[in-house]
């Protein structure tokens, strides 16, 4: 029988769970394992020198743990200061995420694009320099949204979304200029796709959305074609999850993992 590919999907917290959804309809013969930096979330709050470290650190642990042949970093933040070091530390291949901003330049009809995504991802030269190149002709609407994530994650564990407070957080991406208002709208967290349905309910006008995870599994099924996989045996089966803390061992929070197809938990004790 064929080796089954295995993935190690890696986010702060649950927002990669939207690509590991989409590297399931891609891949459905691959081996997935999800892993959170729950201990550390929200990366956002980090000294970027020092988040670099940690992440190098704890991917090094989860790389020994779950064996797999590719990891995809789930997380833009991660991806934008960090993809480069893991390259260098790691003979691990690596697929990455960045804000879609190049795909939504090539699909806009107004020229007016907004983007959101976090205040670090926003702050960063990384994503300047993607918005200069590939959207140049366009407006581009960049909101650092404080909150969305969190908002994500409550959501994914049974809680309710607050309208009023979602349609404050991305209220800055919808304006018009000259007669032309934003038509396409990046998602430039990987979080941001598990509130898509609820920000439709709040848009002051019809957007379309663009979503990076189908992207990046067409991009990681093509890293994995390219891979020797290595056969691992002795790690943790298909549809675990690692966490960095046992704080996120909470019942609604395994409940939520589960519902995303990851029914077993691991903790890997990597405190800040």
């Amino acid at each position: 029988m064929a080796e089954r590919p295995r993935i190690l999907i890696f986010d702060s917290g649950m927002g990669g769970l939207t690509v590991a959804r989409a590297l399931s309809q891609q891949m459905p013969q691959a081996d997935l394992i999800y892993a959170a930096d729950n201990a550390a979330f929200p990366y956002g709050a980090w000294n970027e020198s020092e988040l670099i470290t940690r992440i190098v650190m704890v991917l090094g642990r989860l790389i020994e743990t779950a064996k797999p042949d590719v990891a995809v970093i789930a997380c833009n933040t991660a991806s934008t200061i960090a993809l480069a070091e893991l390259r260098a530390a790691y003979k691990l291949p690596f697929v990455g995420t960045v804000p879609a901003i190049k795909p939504a330049a090539a699909q806009t009809k107004t020229g007016v694009i907004g983007v959101l995504a976090t205040p670090g991802t926003v702050s960063r030269e990384y994503t300047h320099s993607l918005i200069h190149t590939f959207a140049f002709h366009c407006k581009v609407l960049l909101h650092g949204a404080p909150r969305l994530a969190e908002m994500a994650e409550r959501k994914l564990k049974g809680h309710a979304v607050d309208p009023d407070e979602l349609r404050e957080e991305i209220a800055p991406v919808f304006r018009k200029r000259e007669g032309k208002q934003t038509d396409v709208v990046v998602l430039g967290c990987t979080h941001y796709p598990l509130l898509t349905e609820d920000m439709n309910k709040v848009v002051p006008w019809s957007v379309t959305w663009i979503d990076p995870a189908p992207a990046i599994a067409r991009r990681t099924a093509d890293v994995v074609e390219e891979t020797r996989l290595n056969g691992a045996t002795d790690a943790p089966p298909s549809g675990t999850v690692i966490l960095t803390s046992a704080r996120g061992s909470a019942s609604e929070t395994l409940t939520a993992y589960a519902s995303m197809g990851f029914p077993q938990h691991v903790v890997v004790d990597l405190p800040v």
